[in-house]
């Protein structure tokens, strides 16, 4: 298990862009996979883009791609989110995830390590 804890959310208007970060500690040898998922008021959480550490492989749901960008700190476990074009259907809190193994897009069941999340709102 690793601590996840996310930070950069917030306001913006329709149009303008964040960047969410998620600092990992605690035990992270071997492949592991880290995302993104979001959640609203009664609706599942959802995946949004993840990373295979090993190689960098990103992948993006379809509502995001070509807007939000996941990046990576190797050295110091560190995920980001770049959401640009941002879009008041994009309003929710965001969650940084963390599964063992390679995985494509990542399914919540995969997932053994949540932060608390942060709240994107995106105003029209």
């Amino acid at each position: 298990q690793v601590q996840l804890v996310e930070s950069g959310g917030g306001l913006v208007q329709a149009g303008g862009s964040l960047r969410l970060s998620c600092a990992a500690s605690g035990r992270t040898f071997g492949y592991f996979t880290m995302g993104w998922f979001r959640q609203t008021p009664g609706k599942e959480r959802e995946f949004v883009a993840s990373m295979a550490w090993s190689d960098g492989r990103t992948y993006y749901a379809d509502s995001v791609k070509g807007r939000f960008a996941i990046s990576r700190d190797s050295a110091r476990i560190t995920l980001y989110l770049q959401m640009n074009s941002l879009k008041p259907e994009d309003t929710a809190v965001y969650y940084c995830a963390r599964a063992l193994g390679d995985y494509g897009p990542l399914a919540s069941t995969s997932v053994n390590s949540w932060g608390r999340g942060t709240q994107v709102t995106v105003s029209s």
